[in-house]
């Protein structure tokens, strides 16, 4: 897809089983390269024809230069890190290719028996391939005046390395891999993506994790989400994977209540890359978007479906989807009138199902993007199905802004999130307090 014209001068603040030879053989080519944005995407991450049948199975992978590493006496701070591609399945039993990236932490493991392993679901970063995480960890901030890309994830993935914990980071499916449009928020695609990581991790060349490592998830907000449904579906997609923990921040568990909440916001744009999920995802929609999208709305779809956060707020923020259909009646209200989107949100809840091992949900109480109420309800959900829930509120004033709403829990409450999850990795038993939910916010 063409390169939009140049943004309006602007800044963002960066709080903004395969043999050897097999891989040798499925090596991409440069012919392949994709160029998003005035970003060339490397060839590493267009995937071959035809994928292994095992989930989990690395496909190929390669050294990942990262861009903050400093020299030490036993080794590279924070670790060596390995590019990635793995085999999973979508939400339509489809084989999907997924890229990553695995860090093996020069820091030693302080707790009892082998190194652990953290597989790190990022939050929202966009729908061009551009914005992976995996491609983050090499270039934290990009900025060319075609798109505006930060990596604020490293930062949680660096603290995790310091601990001693091994780290493996999901693209998900098609961020990244440039054979499709990134299913963004659906549960499905994305709790594979999470899961398949770990298998994934078992198999890289010089890494120390293996069958035996304790597995902790960590994500927020559309990680927390990714974390979320992993838990969920632990059980019966991956039953080799055991949980030992699962950290799951401002989880948009309700799919209906967030499509509300960020229409007219500083992240609006985030509707259009749920559209473009949603039909990537389930094509038989289609008919439905084009009989009530205008002109306006196809082209902010299409626009969207390359952008990454920072190019969203520059180029949709507080935009109302009142625009983008034909009759001005907002995306809310044609969900709320189509069975057929009705039932697709509702098969995207989340919360229906008992995780597997103890999960830690944190929410901001003044969150109004990703709102505090529905992510408050999976945790009740969750104590009434018998969960090991350690429910965190983090109590912080609404400061009129929708987005530092929800930011600024990600980064208050990371250090706790960090301190519990390590907890659960070293053995040590998580105090539920589903008993007193009722009584906090």
């Amino acid at each position: 897809m063409p390169a939009r014209s140049k943004l309006l001068a602007a800044t963002v603040t960066a709080a903004a089983c395969l043999t050897a030879q097999a891989l040798t053989a499925t090596a991409a080519t440069a012919a392949d390269e994709v160029v998003s944005r005035g970003v060339t995407i490397p060839a590493f991450y267009n995937p071959p024809a035809t994928l292994p049948a095992a989930d989990g199975t690395l496909v190929r992978s390669e050294p990942l230069p990262l861009a903050l590493s400093l020299p030490s006496l036993h080794g590279p701070l924070p670790g060596t890190a390995t590019r990635l591609m793995y085999k999973s399945t979508d939400s339509n039993g489809e084989p999907v290719a997924v890229t990553g990236a695995y860090i093996e932490p020069t820091a030693r493991w302080q707790g009892d028996g082998p190194r652990p392993l953290v597989v790190v679901a990022p939050g929202t970063l966009g729908q061009g391939d551009q914005c992976a995480a995996s491609m983050g960890l090499e270039h934290p901030l990009v900025f060319n005046g075609e798109t505006v890309s930060v990596g604020y994830e490293d930062l949680a993935i660096y603290r995790l390395l310091a601990r001693g914990t091994a780290v493996v980071v999901t693209d998900y499916a098609g961020l990244g891999a440039t054979d499709r449009l990134h299913t963004y928020v659906d549960r499905v695609d994305e709790a594979h993506a999470v899961l398949d990581a770990v298998r994934a991790a078992r198999s890289v060349e010089g890494g120390s994790v293996t069958a035996e490592s304790p597995v902790g998830l960590y994500g927020y907000s559309q990680g927390g989400g990714a974390t979320a449904a992993a838990a969920e579906l632990q059980s019966s997609y991956a039953p080799d994977v055991t949980l030992a923990g699962t950290y799951a921040g401002a989880p948009p568990a309700d799919l209906t209540a967030v499509t509300g909440a960020i229409d007219g916001s500083e992240l609006a744009g985030a509707l259009g890359w749920s559209l473009n999920g949603f039909l990537q995802s389930d094509p038989e929609l289609r008919p439905i978007a084009e009989a009530h999208l205008n002109a306006a709305g196809k082209a902010a779809l299409a626009d969207l479906s390359t952008m990454c956060v920072g190019d969203a707020l520059l180029g949709y923020g507080y935009t109302k989807s009142t625009k983008w259909t034909k009759d001005g009646r907002t995306l809310g209200a044609i969900i709320a009138a189509t069975p057929e989107l009705k039932a697709f949100l509702d098969g995207q809840r989340i919360g229906r199902l008992k995780p597997s091992g103890p999960v830690r949900l944190a929410t901001g109480v003044s969150d109004n993007l990703v709102p505090h109420g529905q992510s408050r309800d999976l945790a009740v959900d969750w104590c009434r199905k018998g969960a090991d829930v350690t429910y965190k509120p983090v109590v912080l004033p609404n400061v009129g802004s929708a987005l530092l709403n929800h930011f600024a829990p990600l980064l208050t409450d990371q250090g706790s999130a960090v301190d519990w999850l390590t907890d659960r990795l070293a053995g040590k038993p998580a105090p539920s307090n589903c008993r007193t939910l009722p009584v906090q916010p």
